[in-house]
Parts: C-alpha cells; structure tokens; sequence
C-alpha cells in the first residue's frame, strides 16, 4: 500500500500537484487518469522517489521515503518495477538479457539462480520461447510482455506502469490489461497505471484516481465512474460517443 497525503510540487512559478491526498492499495489494479498536464507524470515520478515534493508525505507500508537514509531508500526502489511507455528494451540484448539485467544490476545471484527467474516470468508472461530473440524481432505485445517480466523479475511489491497500452491494437492492449491485473493479484502486488485507455479504465480500474489540473478531482472504482455526476469527469471519460452509450446502457440496465 502506498500512502499520499497532502503532496505539493511546484516548478518555478507553475504548480503542478495540489494537495494530492489518496491511498492505492495493495493487490488491486490503481489507475491514474487525466488530461496531458494534469499531473500524472510528475505524481508518478514522486511515487517513484524521482521527485521530492515540496509538501505533503508519501509512504510505503508505512516508510516514509525522504525519512529514509540512502541505503534504505536503494533497498526500497529494489521493491519497485516499472513498465515504460515505449517497454525501453535494450536493443543490443536478447529477450533473457533484458530481463536477466535489474538482477545483474542489483544481486548477488550465481547466473544459473538468475537463469531460472528469467525463464519463470517469461513463462509467467507466456513467453516461452523468445529468449535468444533481440526486441527488434518480436511484436509490440511481445516486447510489453518482456517489459511486464523485467518489471517483476525483483520480485517487487510495487509495480508502476506508464501508458502500458501505447500503440498497441485494441486486441493486445486488452491482453496487456489482464496480464497486469493477474500479476497484481496473484503476487499481491501495489500496482499503480498511468493511462489514457479508457477500456482499462473500464476493464481493470479496480481504484481510479482523476487528475486535473493538478488537483484530485475525483477517485472511485470503474463501476462508480459510470455513476459519478461530476462533470469534469464524465467530459474525460465519456467524450466519445461509444462511451456515452455504454454509461447509458449501464444506468438504464440498474434503473
């Protein structure tokens, strides 16, 4: 479980986060939603310890992370992974190597202990037999897979996930969903999404949270939002017509 409470970050003149109070939790899909400058991005990094905000605490199972002393903090950011918006493989490496890396980075493990990680998430992921593959010849599912195995390779408690959909088709990025949703659950994970995806949000938004400009406007579950009668959110959310059906059939099939 991840603690927001009261967060401010301003830089220069502008600020961007406005007194962000919230809780994601553990085992359960989070999603943060919003407009491009709503503050996704800088709330992210600051979960993530990139940022240090000016007020406000944020704390992990109750660390508090600028509380802790730099060796705490490196064993804290060891229990985070991180799903990139473009899966940022490394080119030059095989499927096994990018994912072998955090471990290569990080412990002391003999090659064969690392080995048998490696080859248990990439089956985790459906990913039995990429290893010996270079990014460049596998799908952009496939390379999302590789990223998600990477990501949980530390086996960590806390997984953050940057626009995991980005150009992918409607048919993988509905695999891609499901995946992070089992992973969370299955490992008891905290898991937090940034995402403009409006079927994640619909599909796997298990606790959103919506951003505008800066503020927290609105948070609830992907059954509430088709529900909620605030205006900034129904305009983000339902701005397609699609959208606007489908909240229509929701509220006619309860009424």
């Amino acid at each position: 479980m991840i603690e927001v409470d009261n967060v401010h970050k301003s830089f220069g003149e502008t600020k961007v986060l406005k007194g962000i109070s919230t809780v994601f939790e553990q085992g359960k899909t989070n999603l943060v939603i919003g407009q491009s400058g709503s503050g996704k991005t800088v709330l992210m990094k600051s979960l993530l310890g990139l940022i240090e905000p000016e007020e406000g605490t944020i704390s992990y199972d109750g660390q508090f992370y600028w509380d802790l002393s730099i060796a705490e903090r490196r064993d804290l950011r060891q229990d985070m992974g991180m799903v990139f918006q473009g899966s940022a493989l490394f080119d030059s490496m095989t499927v096994e190597e990018n994912v072998r890396f955090p471990m290569e980075m990080f412990t002391k493990n003999s090659m064969a202990e690392m080995q048998d990680r490696v080859d248990f998430v990439l089956e985790r992921v459906n990913l039995v037999d990429a290893h010996k593959k270079y990014p460049s010849e596998i799908s952009g599912g496939m390379q999302k897979r590789v990223a998600i195995a990477r990501a949980i390779v530390m086996n960590p408690k806390y997984l953050f996930c940057d626009e995991p959909n980005s150009g992918l088709d409607p048919k993988t990025a509905i695999l891609i969903d499901n995946l992070i949703q089992e992973i969370t659950k299955e490992y008891n994970i905290t898991t937090i999404i940034n995402t403009h995806d409006m079927n994640s949000v619909m599909e796997i938004g298990e606790k959103i949270i919506f951003l505008k400009n800066g503020f927290k406007e609105w948070e609830g579950t992907n059954k509430e939002i088709f529900k909620t009668d605030n205006e900034a959110v129904t305009n983000f959310v339902y701005s397609s017509e699609l959208f606007k059906k489908v909240r229509q059939m929701y509220i006619e099939e309860r009424n």
